[in-house]
């Protein structure tokens, strides 16, 4: 299990190449690195990145809520609450422009080139209103270096994005070469997950509560994952969680870099012990004994809409571009098509 941080955030050292704390992390770049909480960061990770993290926003029966990481609040408690009043109604706020706009004009005013990574469209509304304000930053600071990229990626693989991100730009890239670089990259990391029911996504109106009936009643597991648009896709119904989680580790398998200079990222919401199986499974593949291997808890931006014991494996991996479907072919085929009319 690797839920000892200094140990982790130890095996970061010679991933982002280099010493000290954030702040010094932070000035010896070129660029400023802005993300969310929804990449499901370890708190310490975060900070010894050196990165700024804009808090989303949760709204509870207490009212609204700031996602911190679990610094003020305790996971466990927060999702066996779930557990306890699976009708309990959670939902999540989209980041205004006007915060945005705040959180940019703070960078502006400082005068570092900035780059925001945020949570994927095909997830929330929020990186729309990003642009906006950045729109907005660019009319008043019109000298200012400002890119928004939608990560196009969930949970702890925007982490992983983040991560690597922070060590490009500690080697040297400049804010638009950074962009440029994870506006390719973030199609190669990958994120597969099961949940432990579909309670929560009935509740938030994403199923129909007859269909969570149906899969609680037939122990069915769904394999998720993710498409290019960062919006959630079903890849498989597994009978019993076992085989959701041994479908998880047959897509690592299929689609892992092997490259062990890169981490890998294990998320829960609370289903540690499911999280401890997955780290053992990863350790026994070749070449990844001693990988680093990054844990950390679902947000509860993420967790309203997931519940509790959905579990993770993120990393580095083959090109997702590779894998379209039939359909999503066609579809950027009209797409470029449609482009090339325009011109």
């Amino acid at each position: 299990m690797s839920n000892d941080f200094s140990k982790t955030v130890g095996g970061l050292d010679g991933v982002i190449g280099a010493q000290g704390d954030g702040r010094d992390l932070h000035q010896r770049r070129g660029v400023r690195i802005i993300v969310d909480s929804t990449a499901d960061y370890a708190p310490e990770v975060a900070e010894r990145l050196g990165v700024e993290v804009i808090p989303f926003t949760y709204v509870t029966p207490e009212g609204e809520q700031v996602d911190d990481l679990w610094k003020t609040s305790d996971s466990h408690a927060f999702y066996e609450r779930m557990r306890q009043n699976p009708d309990m109604r959670l939902t999540t706020c989209a980041v205004t422009p006007g915060r945005y706009f705040e959180v940019f004009e703070k960078a502006a005013k400082a005068g570092l080139p900035t780059i925001y990574m945020g949570l994927p469209a095909g997830l929330s509304s929020s990186i729309d209103s990003a642009r906006q304000a950045a729109d907005m930053i660019r009319e008043r600071y019109p000298g200012f270096e400002l890119y928004v990229l939608d990560n196009r990626c969930d949970s702890a693989a925007g982490e992983l994005l983040a991560i690597e991100a922070a060590h490009q730009a500690s080697m040297g890239l400049s804010a638009k070469e950074l962009y440029a670089w994870a506006r390719d990259a973030r199609y190669f990391v990958h994120g597969y997950f099961t949940l432990e029911s579909f309670d929560a996504l009935a509740a938030g109106g994403r199923i129909p509560p007859a269909a969570a009936s149906v899969g609680s009643k037939l122990d069915i597991k769904p394999e998720l994952s993710y498409d290019l648009n960062g919006a959630l896709t079903l890849r498989g119904m597994c009978r019993g969680r076992k085989k959701a989680l041994r479908a998880i580790m047959q897509d690592f398998r299929e689609n892992y870099a092997h490259d062990t200079s890169l981490p890998l990222s294990i998320v829960s919401s609370d289903a540690e012990r499911d999280a401890d199986w997955l780290e053992k499974e990863v350790r026994k593949e070749k070449g990844c004994e001693d990988v680093t291997i990054i844990r950390s808890q679902v947000s509860p931006i993420l967790g309203c809409h997931v519940g509790p014991g959905m579990v993770a494996l993120c990393f580095w991996g083959t090109d997702r571009r590779e894998k379209l479907s039939l359909t999503d072919r066609i579809t950027r085929r009209v797409k470029r098509a449609g482009a090339s009319g325009a011109r």
